[in-house]
């Protein structure tokens, strides 16, 4: 298929709305796609073949043979203008709304066990933004002599940024950091439920689990599971695939919207983030001018002037990859990246004992794509973290709307990776 052929056709059509109405925008009969962006030349050449067909970019990656790959969703009323672009493409989903319908509807609270923490049952489910307030709550306060509640800021619409501050028998403060953040990217509700997962098992583990109290001993935990609430929110209440923050610009655009994993200091800018604020991957207009990574930038470099960070870890869905610093770069690597491909190897190994997940690992640029202006490669050189890392959780064929029943196993085996990371780093 010639590339012009693709540019004509798809001027024809004008953006898909983000919202159908007053309820939540609705994808029922939308089909997903995996297509093969080789074939185009590569996943840039073939988003900007797509111009105005109004289809809903979800990821790139790569396939199996090592092709470049974009996962695109396509609204039921251009089903037919997309196949006649024949693009190679293989098909995930024949209905993106009975998938979503597959995460089941929001849970309720769990009641408490004697010791005072949320039942298991929580993981069962996915929950409204206010009852993950409430867990965090519940659980710091059954772990008081080792915890706290932290905020890192504000988001643009005034919510903070929140979490727990868990620390071992020196005190806290006492420790390198091991800093997590969740949900960075709206859509990826399964992050803050794994983050919240590793949580669990430190605060209910830490009495006789010497593996946890080797790691808590050892480090300060500051744990943020949803760094962009206000996405968050937007995602449980208008438009389920919302990917950004939900920040206004000036008079010179009307789009609504800053990638915060595009906005930090280091790589700002360059290729895999976009200057233009209708794009998904758009890096606002300078760094730091979002205010939720402005304050993970500050909150970086306080941890960074105290103690240090020994490990940073930013949690997406869903490549199923262990990415690495760099992803601003393909040609530069960290100068320990020997030591971090090793621990990546061996932790992808311990995530897939449970259920036999694969999650491949490298450097960002290369094992999936490039992507300037992110928080590992920030934390790798502004914050002289010694491993900043990014994890993409499973999974490859349900995308982000993971169906509810693999919450915990999605828990237990990044668990099992993490507990041998933190013995072995």
């Amino acid at each position: 298929m010639k590339l012009l052929n693709v540019i004509w056709l798809a001027v024809a059509f004008t953006p898909i709305s983000q919202a159908s109405g007053d309820g939540p925008a609705s994808f029922d009969g939308f089909k997903v796609y995996r297509v093969d962006a080789s074939a185009a030349g590569d996943a840039a050449d073939l988003k900007s073949a797509f111009g105005a067909l109004p289809i809903i970019e979800l990821n790139n990656g790569h396939g199996n043979n090592g092709k470049a790959t974009l996962d695109v969703a396509v609204p039921p009323e251009h089903l037919s203008a997309f196949n006649a672009l024949n693009l190679e493409a293989t098909i995930l989903s024949e209905d993106l709304g009975a998938d979503i319908a597959t995460e089941g509807p929001l849970g309720g609270y769990p009641g408490l066990d004697e010791r005072g923490v949320p039942d298991l049952s929580w993981f069962d489910s996915y929950h409204a933004y206010e009852d993950h307030i409430r867990y965090w709550a519940d659980l710091q306060a059954s772990f008081t002599n080792n915890s706290e509640l932290i905020e890192a800021g504000s988001s643009f619409e005034g919510r903070p940024i929140q979490g727990i501050h868990l620390w071992g028998s020196s005190g806290k403060n006492s420790k390198p950091a091991v800093f997590f953040n969740g949900n960075v990217h709206a859509r990826e509700w399964i992050t803050s439920m794994v983050v919240e997962y590793l949580l669990y098992q430190i605060v209910t583990g830490y009495e006789n689990d010497t593996t946890v109290q080797t790691a808590l001993d050892n480090y300060d935990f500051y744990v943020l599971p949803v760094v962009n609430p206000d996405g968050f929110v937007y995602t449980q209440t208008n438009y389920r695939l919302w990917r950004k923050n939900r920040q206004t610009r000036d008079s010179n655009t009307t789009e609504i919207g800053t990638d915060i994993n595009r906005n930090w200091s280091v790589g700002f800018g360059g290729d895999g983030s976009s200057s233009n604020p209708a794009s998904e991957t758009f890096s606002g207009y300078a760094p730091g001018d979002s205010p939720e990574c402005a304050a993970l930038m500050d909150f970086a470099q306080a941890l960074a002037a105290d103690k240090g960070i020994k490990l940073y870890v930013d949690w997406h869905s869903y490549a199923q990859t262990i990415l690495l610093s760099y992803g601003y770069t393909c040609d530069d690597f960290p100068a320990n990246i020997d030591k971090q491909i090793s621990l990546a190897g061996n932790t992808s190994a311990k995530i897939a004992e449970p259920y036999n997940t694969t999650f491949e690992y490298g450097p960002g640029c290369i094992v999936l794509y490039q992507s300037s202006g992110n928080g590992r490669d920030y934390m790798t050189d502004a914050a002289g973290t010694e491993f900043g890392w990014g994890i993409e959780l499973r999974s490859t064929s349900y995308g982000f709307v993971l169906p509810a029943n693999q919450i915990l196993p999605s828990g237990e085996e990044i668990w099992e990776g993490m507990k041998y990371l933190w013995v072995n780093m």
